[in-house]
């Protein structure tokens, strides 16, 4: 008769098998961009910015071993293991990896014409130091899911992905790859489907119904899945008192402040943009509608990158020698018209909305940042991240607090406790930066490597690796 051990001693064991941490996959196409891949690594003499706001902290060690952060803290108190590879980074300084909300793999090649850019685009993000992603609306169904699969496998670089299903959006969008609902029963099938398919969060856009969104929220919660929203059909306000987790775009997206306004209509993005730089950010219906936010705990994601590309006044964007020919042609050309157009409505929309979106963070509401590249081009994963860490920066917060909406703020919302910051015990997603992006944020683009799951990436291989051909693949 063959020996068993206890159920209890079986449990045990079950649960320490569990809680070991395991070293990532790394399969042969990964392989060409790592710069480390030890199972013990030590950082030394760096200058720890943790995510959470904290100052930060000089001459500081941070162990990593198996993917996760063992020890944190003074250098020269600090034990480092016989056999660990020892990294001196002396005037440099680690940040937690990006955690960004409003990513997408695909890229505007025409009018109403988007290419899929997953290989391309995964590299890129990782390069700029984002660990960790959520798709902001899927164009290609199974896209955004395969790749993340690749990625979680092994067999792609690139970040953790939290992956968006496709548009939940009614009749007006005109694009024939965008599904329209037909009511309230037809959203709560589609939630049903793309959760069955693996999808992890869901988008409403421009024209949903009220109904149509209350059921996708609400069977999006049975299913753990959270509802964000570019909206224009729902106001703000309606969709907070509806449930929805999360808003889109700042406040560029707002209705609230459009007059007559119609149940369930869009009056136009023209004409809601146009309402939002025309209010008074301390008139009292501001003031209400972000309480309300703040009160029902709805998330707002800043996509300011996308904004600035529209602007007149504007800096050229950052990364662009990465696309094709024809894609770089095509955004100059459109930059050019804005900067013709000094007096176009988004000199007037962009500093507002701007305002508000401090107005929001300063209140209590839960800021999170992210790029949307698919506007009109011009923004380019990775390099549009750290862009956006900067424009929030510009807009009025601190540096630290900048970093904090793009790393634990991210974390939080998506309930991914184990990234997000530095602390003993998180997952080892890092990037190391030359420079102090608490003192000068600027230096947030220069990112030497980036460590995901313990593992270290050299973000201009990433870079090298698809420079001149984005817009291909």
């Amino acid at each position: 008769m063959r020996a068993t051990l206890p159920i209890a001693l079986l449990c045990s064991a079950a649960v320490a098998a569990a809680q070991t941490p395991r070293r990532p996959t790394i399969g042969n196409a990964v392989r060409p961009y790592v710069a480390i891949d030890t199972p013990t690594v030590a950082l030394t003499h760096v200058r720890v910015i943790d995510g959470t706001g904290a100052p930060a902290k000089a001459d500081q060690t941070i162990l990593i071993e198996n993917g996760r952060i063992t020890s944190l803290g003074d250098a020269n108190q600090a034990r480092v293991p016989a056999g660990a590879q020892v990294l001196d980074l002396t005037g440099k300084s680690v940040i937690p990896g990006f955690v960004m909300v409003h990513e997408h793999l695909f890229y505007p090649t025409g009018p109403g014409a988007y290419a899929y850019l997953d290989e391309s685009f995964t590299r890129l993000y990782l390069a700029g130091g984002v660990t960790s992603m959520r798709t902001g609306g899927d164009m290609n169904g199974f896209g955004d899911l395969g790749i993340k699969r690749a990625i979680d496998r092994g067999e792609k670089p690139g970040p953790w992905i939290d992956a968006t299903a496709p548009y939940l959006e009614g009749p007006g969008l005109n694009l024939p790859q965008v599904h329209e609902l037909t009511d309230a029963n037809d959203a709560r099938r589609m939630v049903d489907f793309w959760s069955s398919m693996g999808a992890t969060s869901l988008k409403a856009y421009m024209h949903i119904t009220r109904d149509e969104l209350k059921a996708a929220i609400d069977e999006g919660h049975k299913h753990g899945m959270k509802t964000t929203g570019h909206l224009c059909s729902v106001t703000y306000r309606e969709a907070a008192s509806l449930g929805i987790d999360n808003l889109e775009h700042g406040f560029f997206a707002a209705t609230d402040f459009v007059p007559d306004k119609k149940p369930d209509v869009c009056p136009g993005q023209n004409a809601g943009q146009a309402s939002v730089a025309a209010v008074d950010p301390s008139s009292q219906a501001v003031k209400s509608l972000i309480a309300e936010l703040v009160k029902r705990h709805v998330a707002m994601t800043s996509t300011l990158t996308v904004f600035e590309t529209l602007a007149p006044g504007r800096p050229m964007p950052p990364g662009l020698d990465v696309l094709v020919p024809e894609l770089r042609d095509l955004f100059q050309q459109r930059y050019d018209a804005a900067q013709r157009n000094p007096r176009g409505a988004m000199a007037t929309l962009l500093p507002k909305a701007r305002q508000l979106e401090v107005d929001f963070f300063r209140a209590g509401g839960m800021l999170l940042a992210g790029t949307d590249p698919t506007g009109g081009g011009g923004v380019i994963p990775g390099f549009s991240n750290q862009r956006a860490v900067e424009l929030l920066v510009e807009s009025g917060l601190t540096p630290l607090e900048a970093i904090k909406v793009a790393t634990s703020n991210g974390a939080t919302y998506l309930g991914r406790t184990n990234v997000g910051s530095l602390a003993v015990g998180k997952q080892a997603d890092l990037v190391v930066i030359d420079g102090d992006p608490s003192a000068r944020i600027d230096d947030i683009r220069k990112v030497s490597m980036v460590f995901k799951e313990g593992v270290g990436y050299d973000p201009a291989k990433l870079i090298a690796s698809v420079r001149g051909k984005v817009g291909l693949f």
